[in-house]
């Protein structure tokens, strides 16, 4: 498919002669502003729709089940409007850059779950935005308006966008910031040199717009520490090569560095309520990795399997994205088509795509899941910009090129499931089957149960063969294709709600609530024993959502008696009276425990 040529240009109108001002208004602009207004109302309501999916889907969510994550970004998020803190010392430090943009959920939910909820519906509105963005993209990969429409719905949909905005997770917003990431730099970049004013500050904007988009995914995770460098890295390519003067590198850099230090400052706020003993020290598992052979190992071998699973979770169509992303970034420099602005971009992306990999899989503890071998949640973020370039390539490319790109696709997957085979070997059945970690694989495998790498391969290629032959059709091929993905990416989702999501709430609320035999909002500060399983632990938190809670270690310290509510282990085989160690003391009273199956616990108030 080739670039559209405007309908304008090949009317006879189009070169009217000027016209009295008394005149009708010239027959051609009015069309023009109509076309414009149609398309304008296709967005609204086509991001209302996204919204509406979104609401739905995470309807049944009242409980955080990704669990530390979403209840670390919810505390987080807590603090920040001045509530009471959450000590979860020891455990991963959750940066304040998405936690502010929860803040308004503080103000108009009521209770844990009305701020949960809240929460959802800011999810909904920003990850919404992919649409008018992936349609962007699109249209700069040269694609027809209608096709980047509908293409741009189908980006939308995908797994990796609509089913992690259902839970309170940086991943329900990453991907939108670096698809506009993307946009800003690729104008910022390849723009004629301005020619007046206003070219000069549409120029600059794309720049400081860029730069703060960086600086605040920077905010949000550390994988936005991998946006951050290929940012700068452009910055200076661009100042070098003379793609952008001096000024407007400048200004772009000034904003970037101001924006990074302001969410330095903002993470550095949250430590101390939050982590007053220290964190599980990330940063040390990456120097380790980087400094043994067997670490390398496994850096490289998890983050290979971390390709391997967006290739295969979006049936081969993001690998076709990143094959052609590295083709475009080493093709020869004397090849025509190529500019350097959109070779450096392709550099960035595979950078980005190398470094979340790599990076995160450096800094992963062990912690005996299937999951530390093939997980697809952090290269979610740009799992969306190589299935549109994927899509591009089956929409326009030629037969023979599509057939090259789908074989190298093709062999990439296997490959790096062989990489995955060859290393994680027989933990991929006897390690911890986690289904959260797997909501595309376990449709395609139709197994819910179980991780099956060869299974998802297989069928990931089937869907790639089945993309090609439908965008080999001369007639109806786009839409046959767009039919295809629309269809693999709902029937992912909506089945990853209902068979992974909703009995992950049920079983939270059954094994942690404790709203019918305790007044919580009464409870101004809440300690935990240290040996309550912590997912148990950190949901305490949850539903005591008013009181200042902090944990102990009941095998050495007595539990606090300056706190309204203590939770503690409840021994195997014992009365529930009996988990207070050598008994309580007068006052205190069992109010609630339960028996379940990540751990035991009794909740004690006075």
């Amino acid at each position: 498919m080739s670039t559209r040529t405007p309908p304008d240009a090949a009317s006879p109108t189009a070169a009217a002669v000027t016209r009295p001002q008394a005149a009708p208004p010239d027959p051609v602009a009015t069309p023009s502003r109509l076309d414009r207004r149609r398309w304008a109302w296709l967005f609204v309501l086509g991001w209302a729709a996204q919204v509406a999916v979104r609401l739905w889907l995470g309807s049944g969510q009242t409980v955080p089940v990704a669990t530390p994550d979403e209840s670390g970004y919810l505390f987080a998020a807590r603090v920040l409007t001045g509530g009471p803190d959450a000590d979860m010392s020891f455990g991963t430090v959750y940066r304040g850059g998405y936690p502010l943009l929860l803040t308004p959920a503080f103000w108009i939910g009521a209770g844990p779950v009305g701020v949960y909820r809240a929460a959802l519906v800011i999810n909904a509105l920003v990850s919404a935005a992919m649409l008018p963005l992936a349609y962007l993209l699109l249209r700069r990969l040269r694609l027809r308006r209608r096709w980047s429409y509908v293409f741009a719905h189908v980006t939308a949909l995908l797994p990796c966008v609509l089913f992690y905005s259902e839970f309170v997770l940086t991943d329900a917003i990453l991907p939108v910031i670096l698809v506009g990431w993307l946009l800003l730099a690729h104008a910022w970049l390849t723009a004629p040199p301005p020619a007046g004013r206003r070219a000069s500050v549409r120029l600059t904007l794309s720049g400081t717009g860029a730069s703060l988009l960086v600086a605040y995914a920077y905010a949000c995770h550390t994988r936005g520490a991998i946006l951050l460098v290929v940012h700068a890295a452009l910055l200076g390519i661009a100042m070098v090569r003379r793609w952008r003067s001096w000024r407007d590198a400048s200004a772009a850099a000034l904003v970037l560095a101001a924006g990074t230090g302001a969410g330095m400052l903002l993470n550095r706020s949250l430590l101390p309520h939050m982590y007053p003993a220290g964190d599980n020290d990330l940063g040390g598992n990456v120097v380790r990795r980087l400094t043994t052979l067997d670490g390398w190992g496994w850096m490289l071998s998890l983050g290979t399997g971390q390709v391997w699973y967006q290739a295969v979770a979006t049936g081969g169509v993001a690998a076709i994205g990143l094959v052609t992303v590295a083709f475009l970034a080493i093709r020869p420099r004397t090849a025509p088509g190529t500019p350097g602005q959109v070779r450096a971009l392709a550099l960035g992306l595979l950078a980005i795509v190398a470094g979340i990999a790599f990076a995160t899989s450096a800094a992963l503890p062990v912690e005996y899941r299937i999951g530390n071998y093939v997980y697809g949640r952090y290269l979610a973020c740009v799992t969306p910009v190589l299935f549109m370039v994927g899509v591009a390539v089956l929409a326009r490319a030629s037969r023979r090129t599509l057939l090259c790109a789908a074989c190298a696709a093709a062999g990439m997957a296997v490959m790096a499931a062989c990489v995955v085979q060859w290393y994680a070997g027989d933990l991929l059945t006897q390690y911890t089957y986690t289904a959260y970690d797997f909501p595309e694989t376990s449709f395609l495998t139709w197994d819910w149960t179980a991780f099956r790498l060869w299974h998802a391969t297989l069928t990931g290629l089937v869907l790639l063969a089945l993309a090609v032959a439908a965008a080999g059709l001369r007639r109806h091929g786009p839409l046959l294709l767009a039919g295809l993905l629309t269809l693999v990416a709902v029937g992912m989702c909506v089945t990853a709600t209902d068979r992974i999501a909703r009995p992950l709430v049920r079983a939270e609320t059954a094994h942690t609530d404790l709203r019918r035999n305790v007044d919580l909002a009464k409870q101004r500060s809440i300690a935990v024993d240290w040996n309550v399983w912590w997912t148990i632990r950190l949901s305490q938190y949850y539903w005591a959502w008013w009181s200042d809670g902090s944990v102990f270690d009941a095998r050495w310290t007595a539990p606090p008696q300056n706190v309204d509510l203590v939770v503690l282990a409840w021994p195997k085989g014992k009365p529930a009276t009996a988990s207070w160690p050598k008994g309580a003391p007068p006052g205190w009273h069992v109010v609630d425990g339960r028996r379940t199956v990540e751990g035991d616990w009794v909740a004690w108030s006075r």
